[in-house]
């Protein structure tokens, strides 16, 4: 069992908020800016941050989280959040709030007609999972999932976040910048192209290459993908951890130096060494420079419950990790005693089990959860139909207690569709595998709507609650 000192603990997520801070305000004045860049520290009067959506939305997140707790937390969720407080309508941000306004629930939200699903929306926010679920890497994917498949479906922007969240939750026990690389690497599929890019630059350092030849090297390979896309970018934030040796300022500075995404590079990079390092390995010129305030730029304004502060947002980042952790049975607890972390304790960290599952989850599917049973809905493709053509559906069910059962399966469709090759009873084993796959031909008479629901009934002989399962399919 880790255990970790709960004032430290709230230290490094204090020190994680500020190196957000820091890093994004530095990052900020140049984001965009695809040349290498010759960037020495601030450019802006202190007093204050610059505003950033980096950490916009992960106020948003704890609202979310403490208004519905850690074993509700889901993309659903999340999903509604965007649509309610989070006001931008670019890139990524803007596809996952038309696809979700259209129906569409995450991550098929993030994955239909995404050309901006490889990019840095997810990445940059996955700090608020890493600080909830401390030394817990997969209690931190899993949420990273929920957070990121909303506007990147199933793609190298979710895989990142996967990287960066698990990276930041191993970082609170874990000094070794190598060792984190080497568990947030453990996270994603080794043939991704986050997992490429991050290998460039561990290739480049072992090799003694100099950092501007490590970031060349990024931006050649990532050609093909274009700009403000995660894989480089994560690329360029491993660059700076990597070649800035601990050093906090000669971190950040690299990794902004690099362009393109900087805000998010130097917020990153800043975040990870504040939960490394604690508020002690912040240099105290730049932590005066931005002082310990919140400017927001991505928030709707009647979202007047967010943190204001760094404090306040530490405060109540703390107040959710006992609730997490408890939550998701992790091998973590807080004490007033110092630190213990075992060696085993370490090697668990790399696992692949947890994350295997996770993003293997298909881009075009979406969950459903109804007490004694959950539901995924999964389509071959897109979820789009033509007048009297068909589309298949396949709906995979879970057990989730101990006795077998047979749901009763009811179909609700448009007027004049039909349906078939579909059962009506579905049986559920009481132990693995326990689960059922159903499937069904849906297909169109000649009037198919912009949007067309058919809703899935499921029921059980003996129990009260009923799930209406509904397909979303566009026209």
């Amino acid at each position: 069992m880790i255990k970790l000192n709960k004032e430290a603990l709230k230290d490094k997520i204090h020190a994680c908020w500020i190196g957000k801070n820091i890093g994004g305000t530095i990052g900020t004045p140049y984001e965009g800016r695809r040349e290498l860049l010759d960037v020495k520290g601030f450019s802006t009067p202190g007093g204050a941050p610059l505003p950033n959506d980096d950490l916009d939305l992960q106020l948003i997140w704890l609202l979310a989280m403490e208004e519905h707790g850690p074993y509700q937390l889901n993309a659903q969720i999340l999903g509604e959040y965007w649509i309610s407080y989070i006001t931008p309508h670019w890139n990524e941000y803007g596809i996952g709030k038309c696809n979700m306004k259209a129906g569409l629930l995450p991550p098929v939200s993030g994955e239909y007609q995404n050309h901006w699903k490889h990019s840095n929306g997810a990445w940059i926010r996955s700090e608020i999972w890493a600080c909830m679920a401390p030394a817990s890497p997969d209690v931190a994917i899993r949420y990273a999932l929920q957070d990121a498949c909303v506007d990147h479906g199933m793609a190298e922007g979710t895989y990142a976040e996967f990287f960066t969240a698990a990276l930041e939750s191993a970082a609170f026990v874990i000094t070794d910048i190598r060792k984190l690389i080497d568990i947030g690497l453990s996270k994603i599929p080794s043939d991704c192209r986050v997992a490429r890019s991050v290998n460039i630059v561990l290739d480049a350092y072992d090799k003694g290459l100099d950092w501007v030849t490590a970031r060349n090297l990024l931006v050649e390979d990532s050609t093909d993908l274009g700009w403000f896309q995660a894989p480089a970018n994560i690329g360029f934030t491993v660059l700076g951890l990597l070649y800035g040796e601990g050093d906090f300022k000669k971190s950040v500075i690299y990794a902004v130096n690099c362009g393109d995404d900087t805000d998010c590079t130097g917020a990153t990079v800043g975040a990870v060494l504040g939960i490394m390092k604690g508020m002690k390995g912040i240099p105290e010129d730049w932590r005066s420079h931005i002082g310990d305030g919140i400017v927001t730029i991505s928030l709707d304004n009647s979202c007047w419950a967010v943190a204001k502060t760094c404090t306040e947002l530490t405060e109540r980042t703390f107040d959710m990790v006992p609730l997490v952790l408890k939550a998701n049975k992790a091998n973590v607890m807080l004490h007033d005693g110092d630190d213990v972390v075992s060696d085993e304790d370490i090697n668990k960290m790399y696992s692949t089990d947890i994350a295997q599952k996770l993003y293997s989850t298909p881009g075009y599917s979406y969950s459903f959860d109804f007490i004694y049973a959950g539901a995924r809905v999964e389509f071959d493709g897109e979820p789009v139909i033509e007048p009297s053509g068909s589309i298949n559906v396949k709906v995979r069910f879970f057990n989730k207690m101990n006795d077998a059962k047979h749901l009763n399966i009811q179909l609700h469709l448009p007027e004049g569709w039909t349906a078939s090759g579909w059962r009506r009873d579905v049986y559920l084993r009481h132990q693995e595998p326990a689960s059922a796959l159903w499937s069904a031909t849906i297909t169109a008479n000649e009037h198919v709507e912009a949007v067309n629901r058919v809703i899935i009934e499921a029921s059980v002989m003996g129990r009260p609650s009923v799930c209406l399962i509904p397909i979303t399919i566009l026209g």
